[in-house]
């Protein structure tokens, strides 16, 4: 009975330290919603396709790689609602990540991008937020 009294409270404070990647995954999400994106109402929410797929393509022709998704705290952007399937137990990883680092997440992975491409190591696959990602959805 403790367990449960303590893990509400734990959770709601998750929640409001990831509440800033939140704000800009909802901010994302429901602007993509005015250019076609559609809703998966979930824990987290999930948005797809629309302007999301618009914008992951531009990524692919800057950068050669297709993101199939992202998540931003307890938002997850997805390039199709199958894409958000295959890639859930991965941004889960992720959405653990933002309650674990809150507001810090984004500037850490991003920081982490930087130094590993100034290294000349590939700023994805070479991430330790991407490297956990990999190795928490291997395990399962």
């Amino acid at each position: 009975m403790l367990y449960k009294v303590v893990k509400l409270p734990l959770q709601v404070l998750k929640i409001l330290w990831a509440s800033p990647n939140t704000i800009m995954g909802l901010t994302a999400g429901f602007a993509s919603v005015c250019l076609g994106a559609k809703i998966r109402w979930r824990f987290p929410l999930e948005f797809y396709g629309g302007g999301i797929t618009d914008y992951f393509q531009r990524i692919h022709a800057r950068h050669g790689s297709l993101p199939m998704a992202m998540a931003f705290g307890h938002v997850i952007l997805g390039y199709s609602e199958a894409a958000l399937d295959i890639t859930h137990d991965h941004e889960m990883v992720h959405v653990r990540q933002a309650e674990r680092w809150g507001p810090l997440l984004i500037p850490a992975y991003l920081s982490c991008s930087i130094y590993l491409k100034l290294r000349g190591r590939d700023p994805y696959l070479d991430n330790p937020f991407e490297k956990e990602a990999r190795r928490e959805t291997e395990r399962t």
